[in-house]
């Protein structure tokens, strides 16, 4: 048994995903699973296979049970007493390509695939983007 590793050029392929009334842990999944390239025949663990994803109408996500009162995102200095928090409802006022963005990129590996794999990330508040000229097809987040 030989490890398949593809030759030539990976072809990739550009998704839009609307996340408008889903939810963040389920669309995230999703999404991490296209960026990875789980769904490609000739997905291999330890090469970038993964395509292109837009996330579209970030501002519309949902958490389910009591995660928007109670959720915070923290970020550390390095320097004593330099940590910060952010409460979800605050951040998704501020900035809710972040919240998004954040939650897929959790779901990827903590190396340099993983953050090659992230950088065929797009988030957008709304449900525009510049993307047209690439014609993304559209792909279904579980609903539930």
């Amino acid at each position: 048994m030989s490890t398949y590793f593809p030759k030539g050029e990976i072809a990739r392929k550009w998704f839009v995903v609307d996340a408008s009334g889903q939810t963040l842990g389920r669309v995230a999944s999703r999404v991490a699973r296209i960026l990875a390239g789980k769904d490609n025949p000739q997905y291999t663990p330890f090469a970038d296979m993964g395509d292109h994803v837009i996330v579209i109408n970030a501002d519309k996500v949902k958490v389910t049970g009591l995660k928007a009162n109670a959720k915070k995102y923290y970020a550390y200095s390095g320097y004593p007493g330099g940590m910060k928090s952010e409460e979800y409802k605050k951040r998704m006022q501020r900035k809710p390509e972040l919240v998004v963005e954040q939650a897929i990129k959790g779901m990827l590996p903590k190396n340099k695939l993983g953050r090659a794999m992230a950088s065929k990330l797009k988030v957008y508040k709304g449900d525009k983007h510049p993307h047209a000229a690439q014609k993304p097809a559209a792909v279904e987040a579980v609903t539930k």
